[in-house]
């Protein structure tokens, strides 16, 4: 019998799968972003520029909260906002708010997804939401402008929108995980929004980071998963 506390080393030994054995996590994250998100994930033929491990959690945080309302900020051509329409499709309740500066490329067609063309922050943008989600069951999923300072104004302004016990995600933080001279390191030119959620859970003590979310590693949002614990 084996022992369960003695770790075993493994190691795949299919010569096809060779170099896939010598890849560490940052290498895997570089092959994705350079090789696979942006030409080669898609969402019922629509392109969808995201980690799939992340998507998986998604429709877990999805069927948890039971949200009436999805704010998804940044969706490009609608890939994401048709998945997660079609979840809450299978629920049985709720909508999604595709947020973009420019919905000319957006694709997706569902009754539960609803547009709202502008940028995150023109105050008749915050207001809108702000109407919509009153007395409603709010997620929020930050794909916009990755920049620190516009990642911290949208954390500060649009907290009080989210539910006790549900989500404020913000994505992408994995682009500063890396040195600025990588692909993924030089993405934005400066800081992303991982110093923004360590600057806003300094001063906002209603969320904490849900690392049960992380649990694969395997996630662009790193320490991006924020749940909100008290009103």
């Amino acid at each position: 019998m084996s022992n369960p506390e003695k770790k075993a080393k493994i190691a795949v030994t299919d010569t096809a799968y060779e170099e896939l054995n010598r890849m560490n996590l940052a290498g895997w994250l570089d092959y994705h972003q350079r090789e696979v998100v942006f030409d080669r994930v898609s969402w019922m033929g629509i392109p969808t520029w995201k980690n799939v491990m992340d998507l998986w959690v998604y429709q877990e945080l999805l069927y948890r909260v039971q949200p009436d309302l999805v704010i998804e900020m940044g969706s490009f051509k609608g890939g994401s906002t048709l998945y997660l329409a079609q979840i809450l499709e299978l629920i049985g309740r709720g909508e999604v708010i595709s947020v973009d500066i420019d919905h000319s490329r957006f694709e997706a067609q569902h009754s539960r997804i609803g547009l709202l063309t502008g940028s995150t922050r023109d105050e008749a943008v915050f207001r809108e939401l702000q109407r919509r989600a009153a007395g409603r069951r709010v997620l929020i999923i930050h794909d916009a402008d990755h920049r620190r300072d516009t990642v911290l104004a949208d954390l500060e302004t649009y907290a009080d929108l989210v539910s006790r016990d549900s989500y404020f995600i913000v994505e992408d933080g994995v682009v500063d995980l890396f040195p600025p001279d990588t692909l993924l390191g030089g993405a934005l030119g400066g800081p992303g929004p991982l110093p923004a959620i360590r600057e806003f859970l300094a001063r906002d003590k209603r969320f904490v980071i849900d690392r049960e979310c992380q649990r694969y590693h395997l996630t662009y949002n790193p320490d991006g998963f924020l749940k909100k614990i008290a009103d």
